[in-house]
């Protein structure tokens, strides 16, 4: 199954025997053998190159599945039968914590029933002095140019998207092409003008040579921010995930605007002496990686 799923995603058996830690014969030797059992094609080879037949592209997609579903139980196992109790303070942006925060918190609260939550929004430039000063575990932030912070752990969460919108009624919500020169005269929703996220906001535009927006709404509230702009004309930048959710609701309409990676990455911090002395802040922020980590392919 493992095989299966990473070569669905690593596209090369070179790629899948490495990082699964076992021979390329042995690979190729597994997919031959999976094969015979489906008594279907399930790759067709191009010189040196494999590709998924359509029913090996299901049979991927049941394999990813499976492995979720066991990762995930090993998981379970692992964090309750440590017996962790206490407490962890997380602190987090308002872009990533509605579509990562609920299923951490649940599958947290799950391991270790005993344990206790506690949740601050706020922008990076705010919630790093909390870590500094040990008020918060976890700050899970949205980071502009990555960089290495003194004794302060680090590990990547997920990537997605930062796309620009605006509400339904909007001039520029019936082009179906819009510049970000149009995009500059228009009133913004944007994140407070300290923040790190605004700072990169404000660098988008000048790379494209404008000046940044003045007519500015200053929030970093997702909730506040959508009903901004179903009652008043003016755009805004949301999550793709989230963008694409309220645009199905009709809510909200995505701009055809390239943000070109801006914001795309979620990082987590920590202290390490944290994660060495408080087990529920190392479940946290397991919990964290393994919500992360959505569907990709459990290799270890």
């Amino acid at each position: 199954m493992r095989v299966i799923a990473g070569l669905a995603e690593l596209k090369l058996v070179a790629r899948v025997a490495q990082a699964l830690n076992v021979t390329q014969p042995a690979s190729s030797k597994q997919i031959n053998e999976l094969e015979e059992i489906v008594a279907q094609p399930i790759v067709t080879r191009d010189r040196n190159r494999l590709f998924l037949t359509l029913i090996g592209a299901r049979l991927a997609d049941h394999a990813r599945a499976v492995l979720a579903q066991i990762d995930r139980a090993a998981f379970d196992i692992e964090a309750m039968a440590s017996g962790v109790s206490g407490s962890v303070q997380v602190g987090a942006v308002s872009s990533v914590a509605p579509g990562l925060l609920p299923g951490a918190i649940a599958l947290f609260k799950f391991s270790a029933p005993q344990s206790s939550v506690s949740i601050t929004e706020g922008h990076f430039v705010s919630l790093y002095p909390l870590l500094e000063s040990g008020q918060i575990d976890l700050p899970i932030a949205r980071v502009w140019h990555p960089t290495e912070i003194a004794e302060v752990a680090q590990a990547v969460l997920f990537e997605e998207p930062i796309v620009a919108v605006t509400g339904r009624d909007h001039a520029l919500a019936h082009q179906e092409r819009v510049t970000w020169a149009q995009a500059a005269t228009c009133a913004w929703t944007l994140p407070q003008a300290n923040s790190v996220a605004r700072r990169a906001v404000d660098a988008m535009f000048a790379g494209h040579g404008l000046v940044p927006p003045t007519n500015v709404v200053a929030s970093s509230s997702l909730s506040l921010n959508l009903e901004v702009l179903s009652q008043m004309p003016a755009l805004g930048l949301f999550p793709r995930s989230q963008a694409n959710a309220h645009a199905a609701r009709g809510d909200l309409v995505i701009l055809p605007l390239d943000t070109a990676g801006l914001l795309s990455q979620a990082r987590c911090f920590w202290k390490p002496e944290a994660v060495e002395t408080k087990g529920s802040v190392d479940l946290f922020r397991r919990c964290l990686l393994q919500v992360a980590r959505g569907k990709t392919i459990p290799f270890g």
